[in-house]
């Protein structure tokens, strides 16, 4: 059984933030019901789709989710919602603070009802602070927080990263957040009223962690000892290193691994270099460290010095461009992806759930279309089928069958 079995969260969230924490959390394996309005999260409509409202990006952070349509400007549907939370664990969304209200969602109001529930508000930013409530996308975050900076320390130009990275990390705060809350509400005492959590998860102060682990620096110290930004990281001949016939991404990092490396390679002078004797010396003067590495791995083919670094027990690879991904052969090896046949879209590719739990991965599902599960949600909820139909007919809510899985003569 997965850890989060028996778990149900509510999520409000869109884009990506929000639905890559909600999608971890189904791969532990609690029940996921995304709560959308009438249109549908944006990503339904991002990127290549068979199928109107199933796109790419929706199908890479919501699997194993049940949806439900609920037009939370009604109050009809907030008093929807509201039964669907008494049988919920978590409530998890993504708006801005100052929106709740009107949508009978304020925090303490919401808590007052179920005071067992772990609310999650998902933010750009701290309330407290001068940017709260204001709204906030990956790019934003990535700029704020310094990675647009790191990337020019490094290359010369102000960039993102080539990936939402500001998100994904957030999503990965969240997660790890909601289950260190599930666990703290476990631990309460049985008799002990209101055993809920408000969590806040803010995007900046998230990313500003993340980069600040080894880009801190100097700056741990007061007075400082250095400025922030760790040289090895941060020196532009941090890449892959240009071999004879192509790239290897090659990294000596202890003092044997740089010492058998100099050695291999027939430069023992190198070896016995004081500013390569050990870590500290070979940050100070990690440029003229690349400089040289590079030189001397050009000299050979990539298979050379995968072979080399193999038998010197130094981490070593190839590149893999995304496309050679599905067919790498450790990725094949351990069934990382995984396929699923599905009425209208044929055959779909997904990355499995990384993590194992007694050496079994969660099992995925489908996404859902939008309002696939709305009727069933709600009877469980309590409502009855004319309840349910009065929501569909003043578009409160919206209710859409599956595929059907029958072939059409």
């Amino acid at each position: 059984m997965l850890p989060l079995a028996g778990i149900r969260v509510v999520d409000l969230s869109t884009v990506v933030m929000g639905p890559y924490a909600s999608q971890w959390l189904a791969d532990l394996g609690a029940e996921v019901i995304k709560v959308e309005p009438p249109e549908g999260d944006s990503t339904r409509r991002t990127g290549p789709a068979t199928e109107p409202g199933m796109a790419a990006i929706f199908l890479g952070v919501n699997r194993s989710k049940r949806s439900v349509v609920l037009d939370l400007k009604q109050p009809a549907a907030q008093a929807a919602l509201d039964r669907v939370l008494a049988g919920a664990d978590v409530l998890m969304h993504s708006m801005r603070p100052q929106k709740l209200a009107a949508l009978g969602l304020a925090p303490d109001d919401v808590m007052a009802r179920h005071p067992d529930l772990v609310f999650v508000s998902l933010l750009g930013f701290a309330e407290d602070g001068p940017y709260g409530g204001r709204p906030a996308y990956d790019d934003i975050i990535q700029g704020l927080a310094g990675n647009a900076a790191l990337m020019a320390a490094q290359t010369g130009e102000s960039r993102y990263f080539p990936t939402i990275a500001a998100d994904k990390t957030s999503g990965l705060v969240a997660a790890l957040s909601v289950c260190a809350a599930l666990a703290g509400r476990a631990r309460r005492a049985p008799d002990a009223g209101g055993k809920g959590t408000l969590v806040e998860v803010p995007m900046f102060e998230s990313m500003v962690a993340f980069n600040l682990v080894e880009h801190f620096y100097g700056r741990h110290f007061e007075p400082p000892r250095g400025p922030s930004g760790y040289p090895r990281v941060l020196a532009p001949l941090r890449r892959p290193y240009r071999s004879a016939d192509g790239y290897v991404c090659m990294m000596p990092y202890t003092d044997s691994h740089w010492r058998d490396f100099f050695h291999a390679a027939q430069r023992p002078e190198l070896a016995a270099d004081t500013r390569f004797a050990d870590i500290a010396a070979r940050t100070r003067h990690i440029e003229t460290l690349y400089e040289i590495t590079g030189e001397i791995v050009g000299q050979h083919t990539t298979g050379h010095w995968l072979v080399l670094c193999e038998r010197l027990q130094i981490p070593v690879a190839r590149i893999n461009e995304l496309d050679d991904l599905p067919d790498d052969p450790h990725l094949v090896a351990t069934g990382f992806f995984e396929t699923l046949d599905d009425a209208a879209m044929g055959t779909l590719r997904f990355p499995g759930a990384p993590v194992r739990f007694d050496g079994e991965r969660a099992p995925l599902g489908i996404p859902p279309r939008l309002g696939e599960h709305t009727a069933s949600v709600l009877a469980q909820a309590g409502l009855c089928a004319d309840e349910i139909a009065r929501l569909q007919q003043t578009g409160a809510a919206r209710c859409s069958q599956p595929p059907s899985t029958e072939e059409t003569p």
